[in-house]
């Protein structure tokens, strides 16, 4: 997810602290999850939840294998 919450960002053209004030969570908390290769146990499910919610409300949609876009943008083929 982590790669995934920092293209989505870039793609936005967030910086971390913006995408951190709208999403509630302290800055250190996106540098975790967006630094660590596992941030399991480091940051909390919850806290994650926040920053893609943050995200999906700027029109970011994170799709999983075989899902369908609503509109235009990028995917990784699998």
């Amino acid at each position: 997810m982590k790669a995934r919450i920092k293209a989505a960002r870039d793609l936005l053209g967030m910086t971390q602290a913006e995408l951190c004030a709208l999403a509630g969570v302290p800055l250190i908390t996106l540098r975790r999850v967006e630094g660590k290769p596992d941030h399991t146990g480091l940051v909390s499910t919850e806290n994650v939840e926040k920053i893609v919610g943050a995200l999906e409300q700027r029109g970011i949609q994170f799709l999983e294998s075989g899902q369908v876009s609503e509109g235009r943008g990028l995917a990784i083929r699998d």
